[in-house]
């Protein structure tokens, strides 16, 4: 792997090399001119003539027809204004940027970058209220011009001026006069976009849709975003992991925690216990901070139809590129998470589009405003990430410039690969940013600024400029005057905003949201159904508990019947043991009356025959 370091001094040479050699052929030029003009003379120039120069060279000067020497009055010699000239005159296709000052503007002087190296990326840095926006604005205007697509995040809605014709004033056309620039009034097409927001006429955020699923955004953004450390970072990678092998599709943040509550539940601890890293009090972790960032509003960006990054790459009827504004003045409180998201929009376009190659002109342009945000606190596997994505987005068609307050905002190994640099006025109030200050200049090729009280003096509207030149090389430093944009310099009216989103082409496929089945519903579901088998296998429990003791009771009764019927039955055997002396007909006879008592007697029985006999005359007999 290449020291970014070592690149940069061998640039910074090389660009040397180029200057002294421009400077050569300059002298060894002008030498023969003074040559040729003696031959013409048919003399060498007289002692006289020789000793009063100065009085002589401007009638010289004016017979040529030459302009007035522009380093009379700045830090740069001609020779140097020749070399600069020089060096920023492109052959092929080019973005104006403005003209070279030295002292004064140099309006001979044009300050350009080659058209097919914006996609070797770039920065634009300065403090508040040196022009950056201006600047942003000025290169998506001619970039739309040559056919190329731009996007860019509009912080504070100043951008959308782009959309409207500029309103031409006095001090604006003597400013462009004095550049030499031929200003005129011109709107671009463009396109509105809103961060998760709705359509227009719905409050801060007015623009087409943009969303993206959880699934999408992946663990690595989602917990830059959450702030998580880098355990928590890799056991959320874990929980992706299990939800994909599971087929839970993540589509909003409602699905995650979700997903995270499942496994933190009775039922998904074993699930738990099986993706091995991931600790109970970690998924516990994450879940409270998905709910908080849920409640703070950021739910709103996660969710279905995801936007496809292609859409991004359109152009005009009329074959302009098409600038797609991102209007975010409603996430003002939701930094972070706007510069995630915009990391999210470069990774998916690293990933849909095919590799190209070097093109004549790229793409895309993709404008990175508020890059600090993006930087702050990043692990070190997140700044590779943007660093491989940048270090190979160039290939698939596509350039990044990064918009910041200072060039230390970005890490070295990101510089390291950006080709073109607007750098306005820094501001150094404190030793450390004065330390930052001296650290810029040493950042920059050698040139006849003083950079350390230059970058301090600069005016608004005014930076200083290198750019990578049509061969691959640095171009020298030029303190650059730029251009006035076309479009209107302050905001579209809202209304001309509204009818532009509601007439969008990508509104019908964007502006309604659609909420289908995943993660939650799924595991919703098999809760229920886990739930529903669990209360029927506790009533299958308590039936069979209910079945268990009233068979316990009856056994009991039946025990007890049966004791008893045994008593009865020794009872009725010991009664007749102790009757076991009389028979069994005579005890069992009934007691007998009075008269049969008598009747059944001898006496009576006597009697009796002796009355029968007499009555009947069978005593005769």
């Amino acid at each position: 792997m290449s020291d970014p370091t070592a690149e940069a001094e061998l640039a910074r040479l090389r660009a040397e090399a180029e200057l002294a050699e421009a400077r050569l052929q300059a002298a060894q030029a002008r030498a023969a001119l003074a040559a040729a003009e003696a031959a013409h003379a048919g003399s060498a120039p007289t002692p006289d003539a020789a000793a009063t120069p100065d009085a002589t060279a401007p009638d010289a000067a004016a017979a040529r027809g030459s302009a007035p020497d522009p380093a009379a009055s700045g830090p740069l010699s001609s020779d140097e204004v020749a070399a600069l000239t020089e060096a920023y005159a492109f052959a092929g296709a080019a973005l104006d940027l403005g003209a070279l000052v030295n002292g004064e503007a140099v309006a001979s002087a044009q300050v350009r970058i080659p058209l097919a190296m914006t996609n070797r990326h770039g920065l634009v840095a300065g403090a508040t209220g040196t022009g950056k926006t201006r600047t942003l604005q000025l290169l998506a205007e001619q970039l739309s011009a040559h056919g190329v697509a731009v996007f860019a995040a509009d912080i504070k809605g100043d951008l959308s001026g782009v959309a409207t014709p500029g309103q031409p004033n006095e001090k604006l056309l003597a400013r462009a006069a004095g550049i030499g620039q031929d200003w005129a009034a011109g709107a671009s097409p463009t396109e509105y976009f809103a961060l998760g927001g709705s359509a227009a006429g719905s409050g801060a955020s007015r623009g087409v849709p943009i969303r993206a699923t959880v699934s999408g955004f992946g663990p690595l953004l989602l917990a830059k975003v959450l702030g998580l450390n880098a355990t928590q970072e890799s056991s959320l990678g874990l929980v992706f992991h299990y939800a994909d092998r599971e087929g839970l599709a993540l589509v909003d943040l409602s699905d995650l925690r979700a997903v995270l509550t499942f496994l933190t539940s009775d039922e998904g601890k074993a699930e738990l216990k099986e993706l091995g890293g991931l600790s109970s009090a970690t998924a516990g972790v994450i879940l409270r901070e998905l709910i908080t960032f849920a409640d703070a509003g950021a739910d709103v960006f996660f969710g279905e139809p995801e936007f496809d990054v292609s859409d991004l790459l359109r152009t005009a009827p009329d074959g302009r590129g098409v600038i797609s504004l991102l209007e975010v003045p409603g996430v003002a409180d939701q930094p972070t998470l706007f510069s995630t998201f915009l990391m999210y929009l470069l990774a998916e376009l690293f990933e849909v589009l095919p590799e190209v190659g070097d093109l004549d002109k790229p793409k895309l342009v993709f404008f990175f405003d508020e890059a600090h945000l993006l930087f702050r606190d990043a692990s070190k596997d997140f700044i590779a990430a943007i660093t491989q994505t940048v270090r190979l987005i160039r290939s698939k068609g596509v350039g990044v410039f990064f918009v910041t307050q200072t060039p230390k905002d970005v890490p070295g190994d990101v510089l390291a690969q950006l080709g073109s640099r607007v750098q306005h006025a820094l501001r150094a109030f404190t030793p450390d940013d004065a330390r930052a200050l001296r650290a810029s200049v040493r950042t920059y090729p050698t040139s006849g600024y003083d950079l350390e009280r230059v970058l301090q003096e600069l005016g608004t509207g005014e930076a200083i400029v290198t750019v990578m030149g049509e061969k691959g090389a640095p171009t020298p430093v030029a303190w650059t005057r730029l251009r006035a944009p076309r479009g209107l310099m302050s905001p579209t009216p809202a209304a001309a905003i509204e009818a532009a989103v509601a007439a969008s082409a990508l509104l019908p496929a964007y502006g309604t949201s659609i909420d289908r089945e995943s993660a939650r519903e799924i595991l919703t579901a098999r809760m229920n159904a886990a739930h529903e088998a669990f209360a029927a296998a506790e009533a299958a429990k308590e039936k069979a508990k209910l079945d268990a003791e009233y068979a316990k009771q009856q056994a009991a009764i039946d025990k007890a019947r049966a004791a008893a019927d045994k008593k009865a039955q020794q009872e009725y055997e010991r009664l007749l043991r102790r009757t076991a002396g009389s028979t069994r007909t005579t005890s069992r006879r009934a007691p007998k009356t009075p008269i049969e008592q008598i009747l059944g007697s001898t006496s009576a029985d006597t009697l009796l025959t002796g009355v029968i006999r007499g009555l009947f005359g069978t005593g005769r007999r």
